[in-house]
This record gives C-alpha cells, structure tokens and sequence, in this order.
C-alpha cells in the first residue's frame, strides 16, 4: 500500500491509497488534482472515502462519480452528496481492488459526524488531529473532541498520522507558547521549518512525536496546566477543562 499526497487549495492535503494501478482517494475536496494523477499515471480509481462534511473534503465527489462508478464511503451521522456507503463507529471498509482494510473510529468534534479511518498502520483523521494541533469545535464540544483524540491517542506509537492540512508549523508557534520548555518540541519545530523551506510536507508523522509535541495530547502535563491556567486565570479542575482553555486560547492566538 502506497499513500500519496496530492495537494488542494492553499493547504489541503488529498490522500492517495494506491496498490499498482488501483487507487482509493480520501477526502477529495477538488477533483482535478485527483483526475489529473489518475491520466497521468495511468491508474484506475477504486473508491472515496470521506471523513466529514465540509467542502474543502468533499467538494470533488461529484465530478470524479461522473467519470468513475465507484463506492463512496462516509459518516452515517452527517448527509453527504453522494455517498453510497454510510458508516458508523467500529465497522471495517475494505477497499476494492488496494488491498487495505480500515477501522472507522467515530471522532466527533469538529463536525457532529466525523470519523477517521485506521489500518495498515496509518490514520487518515480528516480534520481532528493535526500536527501539533487539533480541528476546531465546530459542531462538537469540547468533552466530545477531548474524547475523539484520547482515542487517538490510544493507538499505537509507530501509527502514521495523515491529516487533512498543511499547517504544523503554524501549529507549533502555539505549542511553543504553551510548552516552550520541551526539547521534543524544539527539535520537530527546527525540522518542520528545514521541511516547509524547501516546501515539502510535514504530514504524515508518527502518533509518537504528536504525544511528545502536541499540547492538545499532553493536557495532563504540568507545564501544560499551568501554562492553560496562566492563561485563563482560572483553575482548571479537569483535564477536559485544561484542553477547552487550550482550543479556546489557540482560536485567538496570533
């Protein structure tokens, strides 16, 4: 199983899952990159696979089904044009003709409906995990997302992270604010920066380097509490409440 990035708009990342010339595209938000690799290469578009609803996701669905009869997976709990498989939390979508099987994990919070899809030893989690960040509540709440990226946060280490978007290094300036003293994060912001000058990709990453970098993931730090309570001038009793001082700090930051 290959995974290619194909990039959409001004950061969005359109995934790739290719097995020789059979191909599955997840979250298509603009079909003419898909098209044109699909010409280009010569391969044959086998499924869709989609995490939410919102536009920059979806928004190539129907003009790559004009071309293509194919299955076109998605959340049960929200109404997407176009899909013909809807699921929920816990069922596996075997992809026709790549040779891969995914786990739905149902991860609400940026939209009500959202799911990610794990397998392989890769996650595709749309728009609820980034790197050094997370989606922003939407739809969702914030119990509802600390609950999705807990879960997460539970596979294992070695998982390869493909988030929807570009925007690690952006990401990482929050971190920094929040947990200046972590050598782990020092480190990845150095590498991320080399990686986005000569305008290459910081995604996919290790679920490892996120539980060692992301504030968003280490709520239950010290350095990270304090730094949340510094900034909301409250104490913070819960570790849901330490990562809803977070999301909100993190809306307004600059």
């Amino acid at each position: 199983m290959d995974i290619i990035p194909l990039r959409a708009f001004e950061d969005n990342y359109i995934w790739l899952i290719r097995n020789g010339r059979h191909v599955a595209v997840v979250d298509p938000g603009d079909a003419v990159p898909v098209k044109d690799y699909l010409e280009r290469e010569g391969a044959s578009l086998q499924a869709i696979l989609l995490t939410h609803h919102h536009g920059d996701h979806t928004g190539g669905v129907a003009d790559l089904l004009r071309g293509h009869n194919v299955p076109v997976y998605g959340p049960a709990g929200e109404a997407i044009d176009g899909v013909s498989h809807a699921l929920h939390e816990g069922e596996t979508v075997t992809l026709p003709g790549c040779a891969a099987a995914f786990r739905v994990i149902g991860v609400p919070g940026h939209t009500r409906g959202h799911i990610a899809y794990y397998g392989g030893g890769a996650l595709f989690c749309g728009d609820t995990l980034f790197g050094c960040g997370c989606g922003r509540l939407f739809e969702g709440t914030a119990p509802q997302m600390w609950s999705s990226l807990s879960r997460l946060a539970s596979l294992p280490g070695d998982t390869l992270v493909y988030c929807a978007h570009e925007y690690t290094l952006s990401n990482i300036r929050f971190a920094l604010a929040v947990e200046s003293g972590n050598a782990a994060l020092t480190a990845r912001a150095d590498e991320v920066a080399q990686l986005r000058a000569r305008n290459l990709p910081s995604v996919p990453f290790p679920l490892s380097t996120e539980l060692a970098t992301n504030p968003f993931l280490r709520c239950k730090e010290a350095a990270v509490l304090a730094a949340a309570e510094k900034h909301a001038q409250v104490r913070l009793q819960e570790t849901v409440d330490v990562f809803a001082a977070l999301r909100e700090w993190k809306n307004g930051f600059r």
